[in-house]
């Protein structure tokens, strides 16, 4: 949880700086820097907090499990790789930024914004028109910008595949957004319906994002003028590459680490010691190949183990109005990767048989 925290300080430190000479309008009103700061910092945390969570689920039962060496999104102190799972870390952080300052503005608790009533009245299709109070999503786009993309102030590769993703990200946001509707008519006949735009549930953008992580794209660059940092060759070789790519795709410039292996000049524990999922009802089969994804193709072993686990049981309610519990206690069987040598001790201690004496 530290790592998030610094994440949100860079952001909001940064905005603050950026915008504490200057001042700009949102939706008709005027603010000035330090008073935006103030306004939507709390949000911005919440947002960037929403973001690496589902990270951490997408990847959960991945190699690269979203550590927390990957929350570092900013390139203005240190250069970082560009890998595929970079690209994932800045959509998913942008979006979650994105969609919180969306549903906070929907639930009034900005002052400066409320529904986007754009459309009211108008004809949206046959036996429906605009109404209710569809989320705000270009305040939400708007202001998400300013914060986050405020972490790159550079005009090289790397700055320019970190906001594309940022793009990404928030375009992920509008396109997963819904229509919900309510009828109106005599006796329910829904002869009319009214009709407004809703942010769907985070885990639906968390999807569509590991979607476009599935299928992102390296971006090919001319080296040459790379090596030119933020020159005018380098600007042209950035935007040559961009050409033919899409905003709503996610980019990388370099190939991933392998992830099997600790490697901690990159923040990388390696899958050893990592749980792994065996012989558990009602999950994916890709949860269920944990196992072997973690483990088996890193080259180790799987190791058994049984833990004791203490929770609540037997819970009754008591007029009024408590609630008593038992404590109850529960061996659990969890499996994890290990080296071949902890393993192969492991399968040899359960293969022996305890040696019976006749008298």
């Amino acid at each position: 949880m530290a790592q998030l925290d610094v994440l949100s300080a860079m952001a909001l430190s940064t905005l603050c700086l950026c915008q504490l000479a200057s001042t700009w309008t949102v939706n008709n009103f005027l603010m000035t820097g330090p008073k935006v700061f103030l306004t939507y910092a709390s949000s911005v945390q919440m947002g960037a907090q929403r973001g690496i969570r589902e990270c951490k689920h997408q990847f959960a039962w991945e190699k690269w499990n979203c550590p927390e060496s990957a929350l570092k999104l900013s390139t203005l102190n240190s250069l970082r790789i560009a890998t595929r799972e970079t690209s994932f870390v800045h959509a998913v952080s942008a979006a979650g930024v994105m969609y919180t300052l969306t549903k906070n503005c929907s639930l009034g608790d900005f002052e400066s914004c409320g529904c986007d009533d754009s459309r009211i009245g108008q004809t949206g299709g046959r036996g429906w028109i605009w109404g209710g109070c569809s989320d705000n999503i270009a305040f939400g786009e708007k202001i998400s910008r300013q914060f986050v993309d405020a972490l790159e102030d550079g005009h090289d590769a790397r700055a320019a595949v970190n906001l594309h993703n940022n793009e990404a990200g928030r375009l992920a946001v509008k396109a997963t957004m819904r229509r919900a509707c309510k009828c109106h008519g005599v006796s329910g006949s829904c002869s009319i319906q009214t009709c407004w735009m809703q942010l769907a549930d985070f885990r639906e953008v968390g999807n569509y994002l590991r979607m476009k992580h599935r299928h992102a794209r390296k971006l090919e660059m001319d080296k040459k003028p790379m090596r030119a940092g933020n020159s005018a060759d380098s600007r042209r070789a950035v935007a040559h590459a961009f050409r033919s790519i899409s905003k709503a795709e996610l980019v990388y410039l370099e190939d991933s680490p392998n992830y099997c292996i600790k490697n901690l000049s990159l923040g990388l524990q390696g899958t050893e010691g990592r749980e792994c999922l065996k012989g558990v009802r009602d999950v994916s089969q890709w949860e269920r190949r944990s196992c072997r994804r973690l483990c088996y193709e890193c080259g180790l072993g799987v190791v058994k183990r049984r833990t004791e686990m203490v929770s609540s049981c037997n819970c009754k309610f008591h007029w009024c109005c408590t609630v008593t519990c038992e404590r109850c206690t529960q061996v659990v069987t969890k499996y994890y990767c290990a080296g071949k040598d902890g393993a192969r001790r492991q399968h040899n201690k359960t293969k022996r048989k305890p040696v019976t004496r006749r008298q």
